[in-house]
């Protein structure tokens, strides 16, 4: 028998046959779909056989978090690492797939790890411009006595055309203000609060204030690579606006969707392993009665370890 979680423990681990009635809401697909049919949904598949199934034109975002190259058992569906070139391969394969659905001004977002980087880059390069790319900071992982340990991931920023979505006003950062300059006695470009001097600034391509889901976070999951709201909050917000469809084909526990319908955006989900979906739905009906993204209140996205030195929290969206 499993040990009995602790009333702190907020992780979403229910099992597919605890959690039939999560899974029942998810559709499968084996003929061409309309959009109506697959809006705010989670698809139950291999994105790969269902991504032609879906009509064309219709992603305003996509956020796709591959499996890396790398060794990795998600659930009984296991990813073996294999040749760089394999890796282009497969990253071109689901790519081409894509390609069809996304609006000429559509904006892409492709999560990696150094391994993986330059293959996805390899691929992104042929098809879509690329603007940028993002690398977070991740503040957990584990210690390596023969290499530094990895606390990094990366995420390429393209766009199908010169026509694209960018709202930066969506994604400051509030920080400390450590040394703060004023003109006529007054604050100057920053904010003076009695829980401390605080600014608003246009956010870099590092982004140091991400915390990984953990064990007392309501969105935790038992996934073993969960991203977090807070960083799809900010891809989202910056890419989207309130209404647009966001597409996810790896989807995992459900972030990309949860944080959508949170940010009220449409979504469109695909996930093959049928626990990861029970987690997904199970996320997507708590959000429509809390919209709250741990990191982002206030119309702004706190720096690590500083949200619980606001006086008045609010709800996104």
């Amino acid at each position: 028998m499993s040990e009995k979680k602790t009333e702190r423990n907020k992780t979403i681990d229910i099992s597919v046959g605890e959690g039939q009635q999560y899974l029942a809401r998810c559709l499968s697909i084996h003929e061409k779909a309309a959009l109506a049919d697959i809006l705010d949904r989670t698809i139950c598949g291999d994105c790969l056989t269902v991504m032609p199934l879906l009509p064309e034109g219709f992603i305003d975002l996509l956020i796709a978090d591959p499996p890396y190259n790398l060794d990795k058992d998600f659930n009984g569906h296991k990813f073996k690492k294999t040749s760089d070139e394999a890796y282009i391969d497969y990253t071109e394969n689901w790519i081409r797939k894509i390609i069809p659905l996304l609006k000429p001004d559509a904006t892409v977002y492709v999560c990696c790890d150094w391994q993986s980087g330059s293959a996805v880059e390899t691929v992104l390069k042929r098809h879509f411009i690329i603007r940028n790319r993002i690398t977070w900071q991740r503040e957990k992982g584990r210690g390596s006595l023969t290499n530094w340990k990895n606390g990094m991931e990366d995420i390429w920023f393209a766009t199908n055309s010169k026509s694209y979505t960018f709202h930066v006003d969506s994604v400051k950062i509030r920080r400390r203000v450590m040394a703060p300059y004023r003109s006529n006695g007054k604050p100057r470009d920053w904010e003076e609060t009695e829980n401390g001097n605080f600014r608003n600034t246009c956010p870099s391509n590092f982004w140091d204030d991400i915390s990984v889901p953990y064990w007392s976070m309501p969105e935790n999951t038992a996934h073993p690579t969960q991203k977090p709201e807070k960083l799809l909050a900010k891809l989202i917000l910056a890419s989207s606006n309130p209404g647009d469809i966001v597409f996810d084909p790896f989807l995992g526990s459900g972030s990309t969707s949860v944080t959508a319908r949170k940010l009220n955006r449409h979504f469109v989900g695909i996930e093959i392993n049928e626990q990861f979906c029970v987690w997904a739905e199970k996320r997507l009906e708590l959000a429509l009665t809390d919209k709250t993204i741990q990191g982002y209140a206030d119309g702004v996205f706190w720096e690590r370890n500083t949200a619980a030195l606001q006086k008045k929290r609010t709800k996104p969206g």
